[in-house]
């Protein structure tokens, strides 16, 4: 895929910290080519272009015992999006807030320590929405393909 600014030598770059974003500039410098400064400053220059947002720890909540992961759809009135994106932002359970088209207007993920706090969530927070035209939840059983991120 080709992206505007982004050359062969950044893309390389990239797509080795998307597989292990521990590795060192040393290591990334041996694959690609280059030396460890010059590595350090491309990864500088791609972060602070915003091409590169964070290096993060991903936990699986379906590794951690009891733990429920679930998405809500949910349909909202046009002058209380915004309350309700306030709302469920502010909510530690839930983990990802989309905007989207079609009839439902927010596509949500939340992760519960156990189906009693999911379930906590659904009556205290989703039930009690504004303007909220209708909503749905769906579990997620397992992880087939979860990717972060673009990929190259």
């Amino acid at each position: 895929m080709f992206l505007d600014g982004l050359d062969e030598l950044d893309e390389k770059i990239v797509r080795l910290l998307i597989q292990n974003a521990r590795m060192s500039y040393s290591e990334i410098g041996q694959q690609v080519g280059i030396s460890r400064v010059a590595v350090k400053m491309r990864v500088q220059s791609l972060e602070k272009r915003g091409i590169i947002e964070e290096y993060t720890t991903v936990v699986n909540p379906q590794k951690i015992s009891g733990a429920v992961s679930c998405y809500f759809e949910i349909e909202t009135r046009p002058d209380t999006l915004g309350k309700v994106t306030d709302l469920l932002y502010e909510n530690e359970t839930v983990t990802q807030i989309y905007r989207v088209t079609g009839k439902n207007k927010l596509h949500v993920h939340a992760v519960a320590a156990s189906g009693e706090e999911m379930e906590a969530l659904i009556c205290t927070v989703i039930d009690q929405l504004p303007g909220v035209v209708s909503s749905s939840c769906n579990m997620i059983l397992s992880r087939i393909k979860d990717i972060k991120g673009l990929r190259l």
